[in-house]
């Protein structure tokens, strides 16, 4: 058992939209601990968004990862020598890291030229409810509700 919690860094914001999320965002998208190329690529695909919907592409991107992000989700619990998958509620902050590493992983998945290119499909499909990540999420609320007659297993 832990003794403290550890204290939490401070993330800065980014410098084109001045939001941290982006910044965390940035981070989950860095591979190798190359941050300026996986801003450039975010940056890049932020650019894309905005000549295809002409829309503001920092909205779309919020848009997108709200449609991304679970709500409740299954943990495995033995109780008396079975397995039960009990829907639990997700903290706030891990509900925006699972959206978050989920646009990436779909987004890395995806057909397409180039990781902006990807990355850009992915959450525009995401702002409009479609794309594997928002599909995902429903599967994970689909699951946890076909379960939800061992919600009284919780902690």
């Amino acid at each position: 058992m832990r003794k403290r919690k550890p204290k939490l860094r401070v993330i800065q914001p980014d410098p084109r939209f001045g939001d941290e999320l982006v910044t965390q965002f940035v981070n989950n998208l860095m591979i190798q601990g190359k941050k300026s190329v996986a801003f450039s690529t975010f940056y890049d695909a932020m650019d894309l968004i905005q000549k295809r919907t002409n829309e503001d592409p920092h909205a779309i991107w919020k848009k997108a990862l709200n449609n991304a992000m679970p709500q409740v989700e299954v943990r495995s619990r033995r109780v008396g020598g079975a397995t039960f998958q009990i829907p639990t509620e997700i903290r706030a902050k891990r509900k925006i890291s699972i959206g978050m590493k989920w646009l990436i992983k779909f987004a890395r998945g995806r057909s397409g030229k180039g990781i902006a290119e990807k990355l850009s499909a992915e959450l525009i499909a995401a702002s409009k409810g479609e794309g594997a990540a928002v599909k995902r999420k429903e599967d994970t609320h689909k699951m946890a509700e076909s379960n939800r007659a061992f919600a009284h297993f919780r902690i």
